[in-house]
């Protein structure tokens, strides 16, 4: 039995241990049908749910943490555009001066509840690159630009998400977006709720192995921020990733 999400807003509990506010989808593209199970839509009380879910009053904290996040976001998004225009654009210049082709490269990635949105990078690769992830590239150091490298190992390739930070599709702490043909991490996260959480700029699993932690060891990682998830906590990441960043440590070109 399926059931439709008919209202703009619905409290949808995911494994009976996630609540999220779940605006239904419009506009954008969808991997899957936006549907959900009968037995996954648990009933919420004032006081303990029977069906082991979280009560109306946890729900309306849980959606007041999510406010802050995307608040938090969008104000350090705004403060980051501002700071790093002048290295936004020298860098949009130098890709435009050294490499035939667009400035920016954009990528179909899988965000909340599976929606596909495209997602920018300064274009590092020659545009007859092969539109596979990197690492899966047989030699993909003869595909780079001349400041490919550079900007790779620099995580400059990724100031332009910035963007998508601004827009809401991309939070600055989250599971980094999938790739929409990597259906094997997609259906994995979706089956333990990490669906639920906007894709990151940064990440717990980033953080722990970047691109070579393999598929199942990658989505532990992001069902350990799912439930760990606070302030606190993205605070600590987004620290230690501008460490790793600074020694270029992890970080693969």
């Amino acid at each position: 039995m399926k059931v439709e999400m008919t209202s703009d807003w619905e409290l949808i509990a995911l494994r009976s241990w996630s609540y999220i506010a779940a605006p239904r989808p419009t506009k954008e593209k969808s991997r899957y049908h936006p549907a959900v199970d009968a037995k996954r839509l648990l009933t919420i009380r004032q006081g303990n749910d029977a069906n082991g879910g979280k009560t109306a009053g946890e729900a309306r904290e849980e959606l007041r943490k999510m406010g802050l996040k995307r608040a938090v976001d969008f104000f350090l998004a705004v403060v980051a555009s501002v700071i790093l225009l002048a290295p936004i654009l020298i860098v949009a210049l130098c890709v435009r001066l050294t490499s035939p082709g667009p400035i920016l490269y954009w990528s179909k990635r899988v965000g909340r509840f599976n929606q596909i949105f495209l997602m920018p990078k300064f274009r590092s690769m020659r545009v007859d690159t092969p539109t596979v992830a990197t690492h899966l590239l047989e030699n993909p150091d003869r595909f780079l630009t001349p400041i490919g490298s550079f900007l790779r190992k620099s995580s400059l390739d990724e100031l332009p998400q910035l963007w998508c930070i601004l827009k809401g599709k991309m939070s600055f702490v989250g599971p980094r977006p999938a790739l929409y043909n990597q259906d094997d991490l997609i259906e994995l996260r979706t089956a333990h709720g990490v669906d639920t959480l906007l894709p990151g700029l940064t990440g717990w699993a980033q953080i722990n192995g970047r691109d070579e932690l393999p598929i199942p060891e990658k989505v532990k990682f992001d069902v350990e921020y799912l439930e760990r998830r606070s302030f606190d906590f993205d605070m600590r990441i987004l620290f230690l990733t501008a460490e790793k960043v600074i020694r270029r440590k992890g970080i693969r070109h």
